[in-house]
Formats: structure tokens, sequence, C-alpha cells
């Protein structure tokens, strides 16, 4: 049979267009020399049109012509395979068959709809459903919502709001629902807040992100006595913070007895389609309706979300929006039915399988790791994995600790639940960034804080994920859980020596993921606040510079972009042989050091003007007194020139030199004298640590060295030892042109004998001491 050419010239076109868009092989170096492209700037429609390439190439500059500015992130375009090219064939050839006359378009919507809805009831497990696509996931639940109310007052039709007035519906949806989908809801129905009933999850028994049952069934309760009804009821299959499920089972039951509707939304049903399902999950079959987004969990884009319902009355359906008489309505799931015909049974059970089965290797994994805590429903099964960094106490009494904390009040967010959801900011960043693959992200929790989420059905069939990827996430890992906790263990010895080091002040920021934050203090000298201000900054900017230019493995930064604190060192993560101690003196040393040369730049000017000032004053009193000391004689001019003559008169020439060093006048008789300029006084030495020490080869700063100490020091110690015996035995220096007189030889004599007496003695002692008596030497040595 021939094919359509109309549809054998779409599929090349987007097979052309498609290899066009993904060709990522361009020459960056000729994107560099023109950022901007004449192409790129709006301009006014051409008149004569133009072809099918240049419209694509102009697609694909717009799409990738940020890429190099974006160098700071990995950019990491959806893994569009053939099932990909499917649904965007399917969104041309809605376009081809819209345009058929009506009788063929209606048979060929029907088809279609009916296939593809058939299609997804089969494959999970809901039997005798209908099913309604819309591109905002939302949209299902809220079609749900109008069909219900036109179900529950029959007379909503005619009277419309009067009816709710009279007796105001209620829509119960669970606090781990998704943000804002209560308030979108009213918003869209066009009911007051008061409609909408936030059930709390549970807080004794149970998942802590499960709805309470027995709390909903007392709110139910309430709301018939108090005139209200109560209309829906929105459960989770997979919460979206941590992907736990509501106990479904027991919610069907309470919404037949008060003759409500549920719904389930949530990534876990995805796993109806496999072989083995859990029964928390299972029982989301009996519900009213469900919300599938196989968009996401197949890696199918722009395909449409799903909703699957139950209901007999046709009429109703069509007054909620969910179903259309509109042939053109139902071509909304031609994406999804080219797509699911592409993929078959098989194909979409592995897709999901495969996702199981990657959250289940990182579940695995985890356990063995420490310092890690999870957060999952099931310890056997679980598709969405949520963990954390942990630290738990070991120095302290933990039953002091929880009492503690349990008299701390709900408002009040203790220390140290802000610096581990520091942390685990910090480390869900990182894995995101080292393993892009995975698709983990920071997720934040109510009662667990600031976590790290792993949601394979969310994101493995988009990103194309492997087992090697969650292996190499799990080696990260373990790499970032040592820089943890040793950040974690140094940052209260940090804040002590910072404290206890004169110059400094700790800045306690709890939201700086690393060993923490320092500024050094600069002394005003009676100077006013923005002066002071600027000093400052100036001081603390400089020393930053210091500090990176040194050859460590730290990362200083002035810290955050927004909310961060002005004039401040921010130090980063650090590892276990970190030198705390040498670290805060070395900055409180390049402090001063900066310090002192700004207050001597500063005062520079003064000085200088008040020396030559001095200068000229004292050049003038010497001219002075050189005037009396020659006599007026030689004042006159020719006089003068016969005077000198017969008797010259010998004068030293007197000058002053400037000493920047010193700030102080300096004749220059001595300079005229030997012939040579002095360098007169010498500059004070530069500061430094007083903790600096030798170091080992290849050894970076502000390293401690974790083998071997005790030998180098016994080491160091026994040669110390040796040079203090090599000074003993040598003979004083003489000066040249002295000589030693008879006495002073036979004193010589004498000590040289008893020198090598001591030094016979201290050789057969030797092997008799051990290498700490060699403290007692150095000292006898000294007393010599």
């Amino acid at each position: 049979k021939m094919v359509d050419p109309t549809l054998a010239e779409m599929g090349k076109n987007l097979n052309e267009a498609m290899k066009m868009l993904e060709d990522n092989q361009r020459k960056v170096e000729e994107e560099n020399e023109k950022k901007y492209v004449r192409k790129d700037i709006p301009g006014p429609l051409q008149g004569s049109g133009q072809d099918m390439v240049s419209i694509l190439q102009l697609v694909q500059n717009l799409m990738h012509g940020e890429e190099e500015e974006e160098t700071s992130q990995a950019y990491r375009l959806q893994n569009v395979g053939e099932q990909g090219h499917m649904a965007l064939l399917g969104h041309s050839l809605a376009a081809y068959i819209s345009v058929l006359d009506r009788e063929r378009l209606r048979k060929l919507t029907t088809r279609i709809l009916s296939d593809t809805t058939l299609w997804l009831c089969r494959l999970f497990r809901y039997e005798n459903g209908s099913a309604y696509y819309h591109e905002d996931d939302r949209e299902g639940l809220l079609k749900i919502c109008r069909l219900v109310i036109h179900t529950r007052y029959e007379d909503y039709t005619v009277e419309g709001f009067n009816v709710l007035y009279t007796k105001q519906p209620v829509i119960y949806i669970s606090s781990a629902a998704r943000t804002g989908l209560g308030q979108a809801l009213c918003n869209q129905l066009g009911l007051p807040l008061s409609c909408m009933c936030r059930v709390p999850c549970n807080t004794m028994f149970g998942s802590q992100h499960q709805m309470d049952v027995a709390l909903l069934d007392r709110l139910i309760k309430d709301d018939v006595e108090s005139g209200k009804l109560p209309l829906l009821l929105v459960a989770n299959a997979g919460t979206p913070g941590a992907g736990h499920t509501d106990k479904l089972g027991r919610l069907k039951e309470l919404c037949e007895q008060y003759n409500m509707w549920l719904h389930v939304e949530g990534v876990n049903l995805a796993t109806l389609a496999l072989g083995y399902v859990s029964s928390s999950v299972l029982a989301a079959t009996k519900c009213d309706s469900m919300t599938l987004t196989l968009g996401s969990w197949l890696g199918l884009p722009a395909v449409p979300a799903v909703t699957l319902y139950r209901h007999e009355d046709p009429s109703l359906s069509l007054a909620a929006g969910l179903t259309s008489s509109q042939p053109v309505e139902k071509l909304r799931a031609l994406p999804l039915w080219l797509s699911l015909q592409y993929l078959g049974h098989d194909g979409i059970v592995e897709r999901i399988k495969h996702a199981s089965q990657l959250s289940q290797r990182l579940l695995e994994n985890l356990k063995n790791l420490d310092f890690i805590k999870t957060s999952v429903e099931d310890e056997l099964s679980s598709p969405v994995v949520v963990f954390k960094f942990f630290q738990e106490y070991s120095n302290r009494d933990q039953t002091s600790h929880a009492a503690q904390a349990s008299t701390i009040q709900h408002p009040i967010i203790s220390n140290e639940r802000l610096i581990y959801d520091t942390f685990n900011q910090w480390l869900g960043e990182q894995l995101a960034q080292l393993v892009p693959a995975s698709g983990v992200d920071v997720v934040e929790l109510e009662d667990e804080g600031t976590c790290v989420r792993f949601s394979p059905l969310m994101t493995s069939a988009v990103l194309g994920t492997e087992i090697q990827d969650v292996d190499q996430l799990v080696d990260c890992l373990k790499m970032k859980i040592s820089v943890l906790t040793s950040t974690l263990q140094l940052r209260e010895e940090f804040e002590q020596e910072v404290r206890r080091t004169v110059g400094l002040l700790y800045i306690e920021d709890l939201s700086w993921p690393g060993l923490g934050v320092v500024r050094y203090n600069y002394r005003s000298d009676g100077k006013n606040d923005d002066k002071q201000e600027k000093e400052l900054e100036k001081i603390n900017t400089e020393l930053l510079k210091k500090l990176n230019e040194l050859e460590s493995d730290l990362t200083f930064s002035l810290g955050p972009e927004f909310g961060g604190q002005k004039n401040c060192v921010y130090i980063g993560m650090v590892t276990e042989d970190l030198d705390v101690s040498e670290l805060v003196e070395t900055i409180a040393a390049t402090g001063r050091e900066i310090e002192e040369n700004s207050r001597l730049l500063e005062n520079m000017t003064e000085v200088v003007r008040k020396g030559i000032q001095e200068a000229q004053l004292q050049l003038q009193k010497a001219n002075e007194e050189r005037l009396l000391e020659e006599g007026l004689l030689r004042q006159i001019p020719v006089v003068g020139s016969v005077l000198n003559w017969f008797s010259p008169f010998q004068a030293s020439p007197k000058g002053r030199t400037f000493n920047l060093t010193a700030g102080s006048l300096e004749s220059t008789e001595s300079t005229y004298v030997s012939k040579a300029q002095g360098t007169g006084t010498t500059p004070p030495p530069t500061p430094t640590s007083s903790l600096a020490k030798q170091r080992l080869p290849g050894q970076k700063i502000f390293k401690r060295s974790l083998r071997s100490s005790d030998a180098l020091s016994e080491t160091s110690s026994v040669s110390h030892c040796d040079d203090l015996e090599k000074m003993d035995q040598r003979p004083p220096t003489l000066s040249p042109g002295q000589e030693r007189g008879p006495l002073e030889t036979e004193k010589t004599e004498a000590q040289e004998e008893a020198a090598q007496a001591t030094k016979t003695d201290t050789e057969d002692a030797q092997s008799d001491k051990s290498p700490h008596d060699c403290a007692k030497v150095e000292e006898q040595g000294s007393q010599r």
C-alpha cells in the first residue's frame, strides 16, 4: 500500500529538523567571534519570506546561543530518542489531521481516543475508566472537582453559586501535597479559601508524610455537624517531597462512609504497571480518579497528562469539561497514542522497572554509609529515596540533648538544625553538579529539614540514568561525607581560636556551608563611621586577596552574593588534616601586616611634609651659622674672593637626609666622610605567623602532618643536641689584629681540655640516654 506522500514528507522534514536542532558539533570559536548575530536581533518581518533551513537555523541559535555563558553549570538537554520523535510527530500530525473532512475526522479521533484510553486502563489496572487528556497536570483535578459539584448539587446548573452558599462544599487536601494546589483549585472554581481544608500528617504513629486518617475523620464530622458538605479528598500515592503513600484503603472506606470522591495522584502510581505492586499503591485502583504524568515517567516530550476516572453520567462529564464534542479536542491524545505504540507494553514496563531498580540500588548502598540518614517509606522497595547527612552525638549525652530539643517550640529552629540544613543544601548541589545524569535535587521537608532526593521515575527516562551513574553518585557521596564530618568537627575549634585571637572577630553565619566566617577588626583612632567602614572593607578585601595567593587547599571568598555579611572572609569546606591554629594565626598576622602597611601609607604624606619643613629650618639655621664662621669680609664679592685665595676656609657641607623608615632627619656628614650613603635604621621585620613550621616535601600550608610526627620531633631534638656540642668545642673567634696573651692561651687550653672531657662523657652516656633526655642536654648547653 502506498504511503500518503504528505505524511512521508512530514516525517522526512521532522527528521531533518531534529537532526539540525540536535547537532551540537558546531565551532564554538566562530560563535564567540560574533556573539551578537544580526539574525538574532529582532527586526521587521521580511516581505519575501525565508526557507525552512534558515528558520530552523534561527531556532537553533536561539536554543544554543547562550551556552558559552552557562559554563558554571552543566547544560543538559532532554534525551530525546526515537520515542520522543514519535511524540513530536504527533503534534505535526494533529495539525494535518485537523484539516480532514468532519466525518473522517470524527472516526479517526474516536479511534485514537478509545485506543489510548483502553491501553492506559489496562496498563495501570484501572478497570472501566474514562480518560481526560490535559496539558496542565492540575487541570484534570480541576475538572474532577467540577464533575463532583455537578453530581452532588443537582440544581447547580440552574442556580449556580446560590446552591453552594446554602451548603458550603469542603475539599480535603493533605498538608504534604503540592504547594499552592489548594489555592489554585479555589481560584479556578470560584470558591473561598474556607472551602479548602488541609489535613495534617501523622505526628506519633506511622509515616510523618502520610495523612492522619483519624484526624481526617474528626474534621469531616465537624464539617457535617456545622452544615457543610464534604465533597472531595485528594490523596497522594507518592508525596511530592518524600514520595510516601497515604493509607488509600482506609481513606477509600472513609470516603464511602461520607459519600465523598477520592482522587489520587503521585509518582508511585507508575509502579501499577509492574508485575509486583505494593498493597498501599495497589489500593489506588479502587479510587474514583487518578492523574498520570506519563511524559516524565517514560521520557516523552510534550505529551499530555492523563486523568482516569469512573462516572456513569456522560452529560455531567460533558458539563464538567471532561469530554468534548469537538473532534479537534480529542487529538490531544495523538502524541501519546503514537508513543505508546512505538514503545509497546514491554518497553513501558521496562522503563518503569529500570527506574525502580535505580532507586533500589542507591538505597542498598546508602545503608552501608555512616552519617547518612534515609527517609523512605519501605526499606525494601521505595521509588523515591530521600537522604540527608546527619552526625550522631558521640561526646555528649543523647538523653540530655533530647530533653533540650524537646523544650524548643515549633516556630523556633535550633542552630544545629540550621547548620545541617546548610550542609545538606551544599551536599545536594555538589552531587547534582558532579553527577548531573543522576537527577538528584534538594527538597525541603517539614520535619527532616533540607534533604537530597533521588526520584528516578521522574528523571531517569529524561536524563538517561544508568546503574553506573548511581555508583558514581555513591562514590562522590563518600568523598563529600568525609569533608562534611571534618568541617563540622572543626567549626567549634575554629570559633574558639578566633575568639582567643586579638584583632579577629568571629561572625556567626549558620547559612554558610564551610568552616566559618571571620573579620579582621580595624583599630580606629577616632575616625568617623564612614571612613572606618571604608578602611575595614579595604583591609578585609586585601586580606582575602593575600589568603587566596597562598598555596593551600582552602577556599576563601566574600560569601554568598545575597544575604551575606559585609567585609568578611568566608572559609569553605576543609579536611581533617587542617591545622586550625596555624590558619587563624596566619589570618591575624596577615591582617596586622596589611593594617601596618595601610597606616604607613596613610601617614606618609604627613610625615614627609613635616620632615621637609623641619629640614628647611635646619638648613636655614646652618646657613646662618656658616655666615658667622666665615665672617663679614668673606661675603663682600671682590674682597671675599681675594681673602679666600690667600686664606681658604675649610667648611664641610652640611645637608640633611630624610629616613622614610624611621621618619626622622639625619645629617649628611657621615655620607660625605664615608663617600657612601648609609642604610639607616633597619626596617622592622614583617609580621609572620609564630606557628610557622618546617614542612615536608609536597606538604601544603595549613596541613598537619598526620604521621611520623613523634619520630620527626625526636630526630630534630637529637640533631640539636649534636649542634650544641659542636658549638661548645669550637674555639672563640678572634677579631683581626687581636692576639692571645699567655694567660689567655692557658685559659683556652684549659677550656679545650674541659670540652674534650665533656664530649667523652657525653659519648659514653649517649647509649644509655633516651631521645627524650636531649632536652636536658639543650638546657646545659644554653647555660654554658
